[in-house]
């Protein structure tokens, strides 16, 4: 059987990092695309087999150069996203832009998959940006190209995330935890190596049409999420119910620093549970079950964040 072709964008994230060396080891030859092949390099090379990685450095998506990377393809998946903006429109530029050039390529060359990772519970969404951009993205895949598959994950996490490595963080500078919305919004973490799983069974599968949201084995409210990275990291903390105009204003000082840990844009989509919403097919509706434990997981890095480190004594909690 002929070697497929995988056109990787978004490879030295997270996702991307684990999906390299899943899909060398099934065969897959991979061209990944990053914006600086010696910053990514030489961790990407790392995760696939001899042979079966090539890095190509891109800082401006242009049409030729889409189509230069697109023609020899077999099946592209874009991984490309952004949590906030650092310029106008950036948003519209990242999710709905450039999904909206890759499926017209994707088309173009006839290729045999276009996956596409969006979002969990974003339909709801309207009044935040970064929902509106993704939403935008997916509709035009649909338009563009059949052959398009729309994998839409609750948080993914791990010990490369920005979500509970942050929140970790957080809670081991601070003496308390505000709680937006009361802490009542509801998650479905998932953790980033059955994610893999699931993409690599889809793209090793016959369907080549497909919107799919990726859920864990778990449903836990922000509240509870962060009482759990509290008894891993061992840690008591207070924990504090905060109005919105009071959550408003702290996200507009905070969206101003370079990496802020929180923006408006994001306490709009906090409102939101996300979580499976019935509008499409599950990851579990398709067998593709999510084992990985949210508490087991977390153990596993998180004493880089307890007072005593690795050797921390289980029952030292402060």
């Amino acid at each position: 059987m002929k070697q497929k072709e995988i056109l990787l964008f978004g490879a030295s994230g997270q996702i991307g990092r684990n999906l390299i060396r899943k899909l060398s080891q099934n065969n897959y030859k991979i061209t990944a695309v990053t914006r600086n092949t010696h910053r990514a390099g030489y961790i990407l090379k790392t995760q696939a087999n001899p042979g079966y990685l090539e890095l190509v450095e891109v800082k401006n998506f242009s049409s030729q150069k889409i189509e230069d990377l697109m023609k020899n393809t077999t099946i592209c998946i874009n991984l490309i996203g952004i949590l906030f903006e650092k310029e106008k429109d950036q948003f519209k530029t990242i999710h709905t832009d450039l999904p909206d050039l890759l499926s017209q390529k994707a088309k173009k060359f006839n290729i045999e998959k276009f996956v596409q990772i969006s979002s969990l519970g974003i339909e709801k969404a309207t009044e935040s940006n970064y929902a509106k951009s993704k939403l935008e993205g997916e509709k035009k895949i649909k338009e563009n190209f059949k052959n398009s598959i729309i994998l839409k994950p609750s948080i993914v996490y791990s010990v490369d995330d920005n979500f509970t490595t942050r929140f970790m963080t957080l809670l081991s500078r601070l003496p308390m935890m505000p709680l937006y919305y009361n802490g009542n919004t509801k998650f479905s973490p998932i953790h980033v190596n059955d994610l893999t799983d699931i993409i690599v069974k889809i793209i090793n599968g016959k369907t080549n049409t497909l919107t799919l949201e990726c859920i864990g084995p778990e449903i836990f409210t922000f509240k509870e999420i962060i009482k759990k990275l509290l008894t891993s990291i061992q840690k008591k903390r207070l924990l504090i119910p905060i109005p919105y105009q009071l959550a408003s204003l702290s996200a507009k000082i905070l969206q101003t620093f370079p990496n802020p840990l929180l923006t408006e844009d994001q306490l709009k989509l906090l409102k939101y549970d996300n979580v499976s919403t019935g509008l499409y097919k599950t990851n579990f509706d398709l067998g593709f079950e999510t084992n990985k434990k949210f508490d087991n997981e977390i153990s596993k890095y998180s004493y880089n964040w307890r007072s005593g480190g690795q050797f921390a004594n289980i029952n030292n909690i402060n």
